[in-house]
């Protein structure tokens, strides 16, 4: 029977491109030391909770369980599966056998697997039941035949089909946070779906739903500009608000920045939204523009219309239809 895991590359998916640039995949509670050293589930029980405590066993159990998945269960040719939230990709590959700690690993994620990585495939180019099943939150889940059936024909170029992943069962909390998670993916495969234009007005409803007023740039040959904002809608008062927008699944590199950097002038503060995310060096580009400039990425919209959706106007929520759905306080 063929076997596959998902392993998320820490939070948001920071970890993706280390992952990929270096052919591993990890795991955290790294503060237990090498796992190697931890002979028996009792020791790995003990050590854990000497160092993670035991405030909630059933974060405990699964915590154990899959820092013992990770160092046992895993085998060499196992199919290894990781995500980023920001390009909407997974990256999957074959697990080598060999598990390392890293005694300097970043973040404290030392205990690590070496993977042969295969490719990348888009959340886009799975069905509807598998971007589902693969929205948990768990750090480590193993993944059904039919998972791994459709990872490798999304691989080989051929259509996908159905499927249904096997997890560790939630408790309570996993499964409110699972919700959000679930939900947060959701909403991204709805703004996906937009257009450019529909892309354009969704961050000019962002924007007065923070309160500001918009101008959306006449169509025409790319100025750079795509929607303007500030507080009277005239660009008169500060912050006057410079947008661009690409809509695409490529990420955005350090000239494109640069060009719209070169753009803005003094007062001028710049907003550039790429659903595709960006490069390191864009961000870099951005972080040392003499102007005030944001990325955000596909992800950091999402969060945004989640976090003003109450205050969005008729033509913001005809783009984009949401419920409010309640949840037990405890």
């Amino acid at each position: 029977m063929r076997r596959g895991w998902m392993i998320r590359a820490g939070e948001s998916g920071r970890l993706f491109d280390d992952f990929n640039d270096n052919s591993y995949a990890a795991i955290g509670w790294s503060d237990i030391g090498p796992l190697t050293k931890l002979s028996s589930a009792d020791d790995l029980r003990a050590a854990y909770i000497h160092k993670y405590g035991n405030a909630k066993p059933s974060k405990t159990n699964n915590a154990i369980a899959m820092i013992r998945k990770f160092r046992d269960e895993i085998t060499s040719g196992d199919m290894v599966v990781t995500y980023s939230p920001e390009t909407r990709q997974y990256l999957v590959g074959k697990d080598e056998g060999q598990y390392r700690y890293e005694e300097c690993a970043d973040d404290f994620y030392a205990n690590r697997r070496k993977v042969a990585w295969s490719g990348l495939v888009s959340r886009d180019s799975l069905s509807v039941k598998t971007r589902n099943s693969l929205g948990s939150t768990l750090t480590l889940f193993s993944l059904s035949e039919e998972v791994i059936a459709e990872f490798e024909r999304a691989l080989s170029g051929e259509a996908s089909s159905a499927q249904k992943e096997t997890i560790i069962e939630p408790e309570f909390e996993d499964i409110r946070e699972d919700a959000v998670n679930r939900s947060h993916e959701l909403i991204k495969d709805k703004l996906q779906a937009l257009d450019d234009a529909e892309m354009e007005q969704m961050i000019a409803a962002v924007l007065r739903a923070m309160g500001y007023k918009t101008r959306l740039s006449p169509k025409g040959p790319d100025r750079g500009v795509d929607v303007m904002a500030s507080p009277d809608g005239l660009g008169l008062t500060t912050p006057r608000i410079k947008v661009e927008v690409k809509h695409r699944t490529g990420s955005i590199g350090a000239p494109s920045i640069r060009s719209f950097v070169g753009a803005l002038r003094e007062g001028d503060s710049g907003l550039y939204l790429s659903t595709g995310g960006f490069s390191k060096e864009a961000r870099y580009e951005a972080d040392r523009a003499n102007v005030p400039v944001t990325l955000i990425n596909l992800d950091d919209l999402a969060d945004l219309i989640v976090n003003y959706y109450d205050n969005f106007d008729a033509e913001g929520r005809v783009l984009l239809p949401l419920v409010r759905v309640y949840w037990p306080a405890e």
